[in-house]
């Protein structure tokens, strides 16, 4: 009867460690995921097409907010 108790005292503590392994994986894939995508957008922010967008974007929303508010 030792025995068997021991394997199953054996069987949770496994159980246990591969459950940390897993929560531990959860835990560190989705701030993989964002420096990933963190790095992407940067990249891509980085080209002056998109550089020079943008500021034009803002630019231009800040014209409109200007004129609704004199209006």
């Amino acid at each position: 009867m030792a025995r068997d108790t021991d394997a199953i005292e054996r069987d949770i503590e496994r159980a246990r460690e591969e459950l940390a392994a897993t929560l531990d994986e959860l835990a560190t894939r989705p701030k993989r995921m964002a420096d990933s995508l963190k790095e992407r957008v940067m990249a891509s922010v980085s080209s002056p097409a998109v550089r020079y967008g943008l500021i034009g974007t803002g630019v231009v929303v800040v014209g409109l907010v200007v004129v609704k508010i004199v209006r």
